[in-house]
């Protein structure tokens, strides 16, 4: 079954993510302190990322670039989701995300952005 860890210090929308994403068929494990990925990680390697920007003291954003400056873990699809950034222009920069969806998030919106992911990686 695909993994995916969704990463976002509201505790509200990170239920409403394991909700649908479970119902979409997916594994979730969700984190609400964006410091403690790369120990989810190991613990269980995710198949994608599902990464806020506004993570309390912690940018999203520098979260992301870790990640993909990590030889264990750059091969794994990150989509940063944020309502009050906009990072689609820096898609194709070092260490950018594989993708950007802007909250509120349209559902058919997010699960068409997870689905090209795990297809580009797989």
């Amino acid at each position: 079954m695909t993994r995916i860890l969704a990463v976002d210090d509201d505790k509200d929308i990170l239920e409403v993510l394991q909700y649908i994403l479970e119902d979409s068929g997916y594994q979730v494990e969700t984190l609400a302190n964006g410091q403690y990925i790369f120990d989810k990680i190991k613990q269980n390697p995710p198949d994608l990322i599902l990464l806020d920007i506004m993570l309390g003291n912690l940018d999203g954003r520098d979260l992301c670039r870790k990640v993909k400056s990590n030889i264990d873990t750059r091969n794994i699809p990150v989509i940063l989701i944020s309502a009050s950034h906009d990072v689609s222009q820096s898609l194709n920069q070092i260490g950018a995300p594989d993708d950007f969806i802007a909250k509120p998030f349209d559902i058919d919106v997010l699960l068409g952005s997870i689905s090209r992911q795990l297809s580009t990686a797989a």
